[in-house]
């Protein structure tokens, strides 16, 4: 009996220390935020993930939203947007126009859903100056808090909220948000300004040789007519002194 008791004691307290370590929910890992992560876990945003990478726009996201106490909202659209884009779109751009698309879609503040009801447009992206009609964003709420984006070029829809915390908001939208200055018709460059030069000379009309011509002929016969008269008058007086 005096060796079942402590057997029993010691039983007991193992039972409840397994309890209680079973009850204790491990920590989670503590890590920044990355936002390529973020995406990879959603899914269907491979072709986004692989810009921001591309671009280096990855890191400086993250940077900024580990380093800084400026949140951050990003539009994230999905592969089947990129895929509906024309064939060859993002072949087409130079590198500098896929760093503008990539921060075109991201907007220097955090927004919740709610917000976008009240912000003032155009709203500010990373691409840049948001008038001038060079990369302008416009964001429409409906009744049944439909979040519509706007770009001038052509409107994407907030589908889904993909993450969100303290200082990061990812949306998911249905099209891939095109920049006016990028992909807007440009205005045609207006023509050259020449510096006026001398101008040669204008030659003598015809009419007016013609005129000159007419009046040299004319004064021609006039001096051959005095000659001949004087002649004629010598040739009287010489006649006449002969029959004298």
């Amino acid at each position: 009996m005096s060796l079942i008791l402590p057997f029993f004691v010691l039983f007991t307290l193992f039972l409840l220390c397994t309890t209680t370590l079973a009850q204790t929910p491990a920590p989670a890992p503590a890590g920044p935020t990355n936002i390529t992560a973020v995406l990879e876990k959603a899914g269907q945003f491979t072709t986004l993930t692989r810009l921001l990478k591309a671009t280096q726009m990855a890191d400086q996201i993250n940077t900024q939203l580990n380093n800084s106490n400026q949140g951050l909202t990003i539009f994230a659209p999905t592969d089947n947007a990129f895929a509906s884009l024309k064939s060859g779109t993002l072949n087409s751009l130079s590198d500098q126009q896929k760093v503008q698309l990539v921060q075109f879609h991201v907007l220097p503040n955090l927004y919740s859903t709610s917000q976008f009801q009240t912000v003032s447009n155009p709203l500010r992206t990373q691409a840049g100056n948001s008038g001038n009609g060079e990369f302008p964003l416009n964001v429409t709420t409906s009744g049944n808090n439909q979040v519509n984006i706007s770009t001038g070029v052509n409107t994407a829809t907030v589908a889904n909220t993909i993450y969100t915390d303290s200082q990061l908001a990812v949306y998911q939208v249905d099209q891939v948000l095109l920049p006016l200055d990028i992909f807007g018709v440009q205005a045609p460059a207006p023509a050259p300004v020449t510096a006026a030069t001398d101008l040669p000379s204008k030659a003598p009309s015809k009419s007016s040789d013609t005129t000159d011509d007419t009046g040299t002929s004319g004064a021609m016969p006039l001096n051959h007519n005095v000659v001949a008269a004087i002649s004629l008058s010598f040739a009287l007086l010489a006649a006449i002194a002969l029959q004298l």
